[in-house]
């Protein structure tokens, strides 16, 4: 095996004395030891066992030492040079399997590698020889990156040969035969891992279906209906029958009961599992994003998910870190490690070959050098390059997410519907525990003349039971989270198709009722496709050849009669200071980076004679590099011409002005003063551009004679970037092209129609602002403001002048985070957009926060809700109407759902007293089919209604709105009221209309049948009802759009058809003639013409008869809601008294005691949503009264 061999230690015990010294003196000379020696040889552990060194897996064939020696600590603040290399690559207890892999080719197995990091290392780093011995032995290249042709790697390199290499030595490794057909970076990909985390496994069907039938009280209808069934079957095989009777078929009600139980367990079990995966490829389209990295000498974006270890991947600001690695080279770069660290302090990173150099001369500042690149970092200024270190479950990040995987969090809006269902239950359960009470007391007082059998009185019994259990079972609303979470799911995946990628789900609720949207300019408003159109450099300028100043040179003219001196130095300020590089984008040549960048790279390709990119930056000696200050609006480079040392920076064009004090000759790079008249030149000309709808870009450099200057102020050993911005030579401004996108005026324009304010915050000039936002619609005559004015403002002149406000320019990253908190504060809900790292505090301080996927960094990604993945401000009005779409779906389940809840429990609870049976006119099965309908059926139908256009033609709804409005009540107990006259005469009065026999065993069916049909086709119509929330009358708009509508309804009406003609035994039913169906269809039918003279009921009227008439029943449910309270907190201290006493040292670890003597709650136990307890408002909702278009009355 070779020298870097990982196969596991061999352990052994060695009972005879010896010294450790000498121990470790053998140990540390195994060339000089014969094999018998080698095989005697152990050294001691720090656990107090001993090791063998014959697997030493940091063995090599020359000189080695074993890692599992000396005992120190590691970390980038320990003296190195006290550690021992083995001690730092030691395996911490329970991640030897990282240290070992088969067939390994490279020198150092993933383990290793870890430990730079678990946690920083310096000895670590240095024991795998620094930057050239971590390339060599992971066989990459620092400058040109992985090769795009490695399948198999062609070479075996040992851990001494990796860490004995230097930068400037070629490595001569034993070569490696390739295997054909392998597949690219075969080998990197088998050692060293995907950058790719196994998925969370999701529960499957079969879990799902067993999780919904652990519910208690499903559990409890299957006792009852098992009981049921086997009296049945006892009364049908076990009882001696008159000859000529009947068959009995008493067992089929128990079997018809287990039926429904399984069907409503499957079907919600499958919208569940439905749930789960939709939210599955969400989260996997969440996690997808691109970074820059380096391969075979030149720059490619590829999907986060193809990193592997070698790969030299680039570090700008905003860059999110995908994986662990070590600096190769970098300008000022600082990272915020606070998600890996838990530390806030921005920390400085200096390349690693740097480090090794102080780590070799012992310099007593190398152990606060930082070379290491941690995976979740976030880049927060400067550039740079790190190779890939370790990926996936190995990389920090990787090993974090493991362990944190948690389930996706419920939303606001489910938390709410959550306490309303748990309010429902109770008084549903209150109603079928007083009902099974009173049926029982009837029963017993019944019992001394019941002449019927024991199994009979059983089964009467039972069925008092199961009528109880089933009204609990209707009672339940657990189609309330299930409609917000489907109408979440449905929404979610239908933003994705047009470009919103929710992170958050709450936002999509939160977004339907924004009350302002403060939005970016560049990118979002505007096409963010740059053009370089105009310039004007020293005398001469150009625009574009369309332009209106005919006389003009356009900048094909313009450029052909500039001298080759004046090019290069324009050249120079655009590729050297610069971000940006060059790569491919759909197979076409094109740069790669900021959009400004980009164009005034490919203006300098087309117009001043740029070649290669990536030669003229290897080719200039470049020093220094400051990445963009947002607050002075520029960015620089220094490079090295001839003796001297040149700085040039680029920025906004108006506040570079301010910084020269010459001005360059276009023709001979002479440089003369800047007077007045130029200034105000200028200044006409940057105004001209900006009024115009440019981005005006300023050019100015300056020479210095020695590099830092004399006059300079430092900072972390580097020069302070404001320190050296005056005397400044102006070179010339040009004018950048950014159309506004097709179609941004008019979703402003639907925005404002929907009663949310747009403004716009950008950093470019109040003039260049200005006509943009004219151009889209978003100024009109109110206040334009430039951010250094906003942020001196007062509390009270901001609380007069924001409502006003639709401009915010030349605004700083703080400046939008004020205007942000300021409008909540006034009550706003607030949509944000931002596409930079300084924006996150921002996006993460607004309701809801809008990245863009196209230009945002991973940082404003990572602090935002929503993904713009089109940079289109038109895609955050769909996400208005999708969020809008949400509240509504769940408001309209809401309204038909206890519609149902309170019409079947009264009919129920009602006829089941009134019977002389003591038996509800709704079978068991009856109210489980109508359960089904209300909470799956149903809860499919409504919640998947896509948003219309005229959506937008009402005022959001404010935060402190109810779920159930004054028009939601006024058709709830308009349409319960007329459901319950329509049953009740049909039921009581039924008879004498029909003309039936009261005594005819087949009349009563029948009647039964009617009253059965009539109330699930009631229920049917009255779903088209609850399509509308307003007071308009057509309820069929936009029906055909909602497939899933007409196919629940379709189903709906087959399955009651199906059920009527060939339910009868299990439902106790019989089929119907035409003239019944008759009765049927049209009073279930007359649910439409009755909601229209609800709809033209006022609702001011109703709301005070709402207001005189529920008083009492509020004061009641209170009292109730008090009672059973008090009489829940009892049993729970109770019981836990109880297994305090039974089990304390249990009870220490599940619950503890408050000072009150309550019970906290059980961490295992507790359900996923609790209802807090702090106020009697909380345990007791109130009937809030609320019109849409109104707002409260």
């Amino acid at each position: 095996m070779a020298g870097n061999s990982l196969a596991p230690p061999t352990l052994a015990i060695d009972t005879r004395p010896r010294s450790r010294s000498n121990t470790t003196d053998s140990m540390l000379n195994p060339s000089v030891r014969s094999r018998s020696d080698t095989l005697e040889t152990r050294a001691v552990t720090p656990a107090g066992s001993f090791v063998s060194n014959v697997s030493n897996p940091f063995l090599s064939p020359s000189s080695s030492a074993n890692p599992f020696l000396t005992p120190a600590q590691s970390d980038c603040g320990s003296s190195v040079r006290t550690v021992s290399p083995e001690y730092a690559l030691r395996p911490d207890p329970g991640t030897e399997a990282a240290f070992q892999v088969e067939d390994n080719p490279f020198a150092f197995s993933p383990g290793q590698l870890n430990k730079l990091l678990n946690p920083k290392s310096l000895p670590a780093f240095r024991a795998l020889g620094g930057l050239p011995g971590i390339q060599h032995g992971l066989q990459t290249d620092i400058d040109a990156g992985l090769s795009l042709d490695e399948t198999t790697v062609r070479s075996r390199v040992t851990f001494d040969q990796a860490v004995n290499a230097t930068s400037d030595k070629p490595h001569q490794f034993s070569e490696r035969s390739p295997e054909p057909g392998a597949d690219s970076f075969s080998d990197r990909g088998r050692v060293f891992g995907q950058n790719v985390l196994p998925a969370k496994k999701a529960a499957s069907f079969w879990q799902l279906i067993w999780i919904a039938a652990k519910d208690k009280v499903i559990i409890l209808l299957a006792v009852a209906a098992v009981v049921s069934l086997a009296l049945g079957l006892y009364e049908t095989f076990g009882v001696e029958h008159e000859p000529g009777a009947p068959p009995a078929v008493d067992w089929i009600e128990g079997v018809a009961i287990i039926i429904a139980i399984l069907i409503v367990t499957l079907v919600g079990s499958l919208n569940d599992w439905q749930k789960e995966r939709a939210f599955f490829r969400l989260n996997e389209k969440k996690e997808d994003r691109e970074v820059k990295v380096i391969r075979s000498g030149k720059s490619y974006t590829i999907n986060v998910r193809e990193i592997l270890v070698g790969d030299v991947l680039h570090l700008e600001p905003g860059d999110l870190v995908p994986v662990d690695g070590v600096l190769i080279d970098g300008h000022e770069l600082k990272c915020d490690e606070s998600s890996a660290t838990g530390e806030s302090d921005a920390v400085k990173k200096t390349p690693a070959g740097q480090v090794m150099s102080s780590l070799e001369s012992g310099s007593s500042s190398s152990k606060n050098l930082d070379p290491f690149i941690i995976s979740g970092a976030k880049v927060l200024e400067g550039v740079g390059t790190f190779l890939c270190t370790s990926v996936g479950v190995h990389s920090s990040f990787g090993k974090i997410m493991m362990s944190v995987q948690t389930e996706v969090e419920a939303t606001p809006l489910q938390k709410k519907l959550e306490r309303l269902a748990i309010a429902i239950a109770k008084i549903g359960s209150s109603a079928a525990v007083l009902l099974f009470f009173v049926l029982l007391f009837r029963f017993l007082a019944g019992l001394s003349g019941d002449t019927r059998s024991a199994p009979e009185k059983a089964s009467g019994f039972l069925d008092i039971l199961i009528v109880a259990v089933t009204i609990v079972v209707v009672a339940v609303p657990e189609g309330l989270p299930l409609a917000v979470t489907l109408a979440l799911a449905f929404a979610t995946q239908r933003l994705l198709k047009e470009n919103n990628l929710v992170r958050v789900l709450r936002a999509c609720e939160t977004m339907g009722n924004a009350t302002t949207i403060c939005s970016d300019k560049t990118g979002t408003l505007t096409t963010n496709k740059m053009t370089v159109v105009a310039g004007t450099f020293g005398q001469s300028s150009f625009v574009k050849s369309d332009h209106e100043k005919t006389q003009s040179k356009t900048v094909s003219q313009w450029a052909a009669e500039l001298p080759q001196k004046t090019r290069d130095a324009l050249v120079q300020s655009v590729a050297i200071n610069s971000t940006a590089f060059e790569g491919e984008d759909a197979g076409q040549f094109a740069f790669i980076g900021s959009k400004t960048e980009t164009a005034l790279l490919q203006w300098a390709k087309d117009h001043m004679g740029m070649q290669s990119l990536s030669e003229l930056r290897a080719n200039e000696q470049t020093v220094h590099k400051m990445p963009f200050d947002s607050s002075k609006k520029c960015m620089g480079a220094v490079i090295k011409v001839g003796s001297q040392y040149r700085l040039l920076v680029k920025g906004a064009s108006e506040i570079l002005l301010n910084y020269c004090s010459e001005m360059a000759d276009s023709t001979t790079l002479d440089n003369n003063p800047l007077t007045d008249d130029d200034r105000t030149k200028l200044t006409s000309t940057i105004d001209e551009y900006a009024k115009g709808s440019l981005r005006t870009i300023g050019l100015v450099y300056r020479d210095f004679p020695q590099w830092p200057p004399a006059h300079a102020e430092m900072e972390d050993g580097h020069v302070k970037f404001a320190s050296i911005l005056k005397d400044l030579v102006w070179l010339g401004v040009v004018g950048i092209q950014d159309p506004v996108r097709p179609g941004v005026p008019e979703a402003v324009r639907l925005a404002q129609h929907a009663g949310v304010t747009v403004r716009m915050v950008t950093g470019d000039n109040a003039v260049t602002a200005q006509a943009i936002a004219t151009e889209c619609g978003i100024y009109t005559d109110g206040l334009i403001m430039e951010g250094p004015a906003f942020r001196i403002l007062s509390d009270e002149e901001m609380n007069e002048k924001i409502p006003r406000l639709q401009v915010l320019a030349r605004s700083s990253p703080e400046d939008k985070q004020i205007l942000v908190a300021k409008l909540k504060a006034l009550g706003e809900t607030v949509a944000v957009t931002g596409d930079g790292t300084n924006d996150a505090p921002a996006l993460k301080t607004a309701d809801v926060g809008f990245s863009m996927g196209v230009c945002g960094t991973e940082v404003a990604k990572e602090a935002s809700e929503i993904v713009l993945m089109d940079d289109n401000f038109a895609s955050i009005l769909t996400a208005l109407k999708w969020g809008r779409a949400v509240n509504d779906a769940v408001q309209k389940f809401l309204q038909f759902q206890v519609t149902v809840n309170i019409t079947a429990v009264l009919v129920a609870f009602v006829s089941a007293v009134a019977s002389p049976d003591m038996k509800s006119v709704l079978t068991a099965v009856q109210l489980l089919w109508v359960n089904l309908i209300m909470d799956t059926f149903a809860a499919l139908a409504l919640a998947t209604d896509p948003p219309t256009d005229k959506i937008l033609d009402r005022l959001p709804q404010p935060k402190s709105a109810p779920l159930i409005t004054t028009n939601m009540w006024k058709m709830i107990i308009g349409q319960t009221i007329y459901q319950l006259v329509v049953t009740f005469t049909l039921y009581f009065a039924g008879n004498q209309i029909l003309g039936y026999d009261p005594t005819n065993e087949t009349q009563k069916t029948e009647l039964a049948t009617i009253v059965f049909n009539t109330f699930v086709w009631m229920q049917i119509f009255n779903e088209f009802n609850n399509r509308r929330l307003d007071n308009k009358f057509n309820i069929f708009e936009g029906v055909l759009r909602n497939k899933f509508f007409i196919g629940i309804t379709i189903l709906m009406v087959g399955l009651q058809v199906l059920i009527i003609f060939v339910g009868g035994a299990a439902f106790e039913i019989k089929p119907i003639n035409g003239e019944q169906w008759a009765i049927c269809l049209v009073t279930g039918f007359l649910c439409l013409p009755w909601a229209v003279l609800l709809r033209l009921f006022p609702d001011e009227w109703f709301a005070v008869i709402a207001t005189t008439v529920g008083a009492p029943f509020v004061v009641v449910y209170r009292f109730l809601g008090k009672a059973m309270h008090q009489i829940g907190r009892l049993f729970k201290r109770n019981k836990q008294t109880g297994e305090t006493s039974q089990a304390p040292e249990v009870q220490d670890e599940k619950s503890t005691y408050n000072t009150t003597g309550d019970a906290a709650v059980d961490q295992r136990d507790t359900p996923a949503i609790i209802l807090p307890e702090e106020t009697e408002d909380n345990r007791n909702p109130t009937i809030h009264v609320h019109d849409l278009e109104k707002g409260p009355v």
